[in-house]
């Protein structure tokens, strides 16, 4: 397994949809382990294949819930389902969140509370899974990776202006830009 490095928001990548996993092979269990390894080493709780640079649809998840159940798994060429996000202001305490491909920045982001999550595991089994709360939050946010969205594009002003500034303040925004989990100290 390998710590491959995370590619920040401008890369074309991460702003594409991604295609269907068609070939279930070794380079797909090494890609898998790759991201689970990359994933811990950041730390993050979720990480899609075009964050390291792989336009695939499938992403990784490792995060437990506070009655101490360990959710953790892979989603190959997923499906989700979600009720209706609330309206009104999103709570920055209850609803802030990150993503590794813009490091070290957090902003607050309504999402649905819940939400059905439908996939294949990397022995093709099918999968589905009703996920409430940061669990429904974290397939939201690495599914719309899947679709070239960043949690910075749906966010409502003033957040919205925040994180334009602050990826400007970064230098970010352009292609190739990436930084190394256990290397790089960018408080992601």
């Amino acid at each position: 397994m390998a710590v491959l490095p995370i590619l920040i928001t401008g890369d074309p990548v991460l702003h594409g949809r991604a295609s269907e996993v068609t070939e279930f092979d070794q380079r797909l269990d090494t890609l898998v382990a790759d991201m689970f390894e990359t994933m811990a080493a950041a730390p993050g709780v979720g990480l899609a294949a075009p964050q390291v640079g792989q336009p695939l649809r499938l992403f990784v998840y490792n995060w437990t819930d506070d009655d101490g159940v360990l959710w953790r798994g892979v989603a190959i060429n997923p499906e989700l389902w979600i009720s209706p996000p609330p309206t009104g202001d999103a709570d920055v305490d209850e609803e802030s969140e990150g993503c590794l491909s813009i490091p070290g920045e957090r902003f607050p982001l309504r999402r649905a509370d819940l939400a059905i999550l439908r996939g294949v595991g990397l022995d093709r089994t099918p999968f589905e899974i009703r996920a409430e709360g940061w669990l429904a939050r974290i397939f939201q946010h690495e599914y719309d990776h899947l679709d070239g969205i960043l949690y910075a594009d749906r966010l409502a002003a003033p957040h919205a202006k925040a994180s334009l500034r602050a990826i400007r303040k970064n230098g970010w925004g352009e292609p190739g830009g990436s930084w190394m989990p256990g290397v790089d100290d960018l408080d992601a």
